[in-house]
């Protein structure tokens, strides 16, 4: 006996629930293969579930079409304090500053490497560091450094800064929709269970293929196993 395979997809949900709805909306109560209460369920879920599956493909393009932009702008972000980092030290090496502004900035550790850039935290973090530790340079009347200066660094620093809580906003919005959407996939699919039983329940005095033929008319899938599919190909 072959089984039936219930929807595993998005869209096959989709196109089950569709298929037995088009069934409701085509033959009259009498000869429709599943209950009313259920038609009804259908009705007010579809339209739901459609939009629901709208608002992931539109939260995960927008999310997918900000993630250039905000590559780039992480890039920049990088690139500007590495330089910084590097330009402090060389100002050290050639002795233009002492080695002791080093703690404006917390890169005392940091004398023939650069720290570790490679999160967003990173970033954050060491932008602060590098702002924060200018301005008290500043204040004492301690000679800028230059090439970059601080303020295109600041100014490479808040785009970046911008740019990750929008990001944040964005994967916000995505989980948000997905968790939405997850609890309606268990809804879509004790709906298609609902419908699928109640159809095999009115064919089942019919014979097999024609149990099947009927069935597959309301969107059931039936599948044939290995064994069963080589019987038929040998009796063939």
């Amino acid at each position: 006996m072959p089984y039936r395979r219930l929807p595993n997809t998005d869209a096959a949900r989709l196109r089950a629930l569709k298929t037995a709805f088009k069934k409701g909306k085509e033959l009259p109560p009498f000869k429709l293969a599943f209950s009313q209460s259920t038609l009804h369920k259908i009705q007010s879920f579809l339209p739901s579930f459609e939009k629901a599956l709208l608002e992931s493909r539109q939260a995960y393009s927008k999310q997918l079409e900000k993630s250039k932009s905000y590559a780039f702008v992480i890039r920049k972000a990088k690139l500007y304090i590495s330089h910084f980092i590097q330009v402090l030290n060389m100002a050290i090496l050639r002795g233009d500053i002492p080695s002791t502004e080093r703690k404006y900035y917390g890169t005392q550790d940091y004398s023939t490497k650069l720290p570790a850039l490679n999160t967003e935290a990173d970033l954050i973090k060491w932008g602060e560091k590098l702002i924060h530790g200018e301005s008290i340079r500043a204040m004492e009347n301690r000679s800028p450094i230059t090439n970059p200066t601080i303020a295109v660094v600041k100014v490479r620093y808040e785009q970046f800064l911008e740019a990750y809580k929008f990001q944040k906003i964005l994967q916000k919005n995505f989980y948000r929709v997905q968790e939405k959407l997850e609890e309606m996939r268990i809804q879509a699919n004790d709906i298609i269970v609902k419908i699928w039983n109640e159809v095999e329940d009115t064919y089942k005095q019919e014979s097999g293929q024609n149990h099947r033929e009927k069935a597959e008319t309301y969107g059931i899938i039936y599948v044939f196993r290995k064994s069963e599919l080589l019987k038929n190909d040998s009796s063939s």
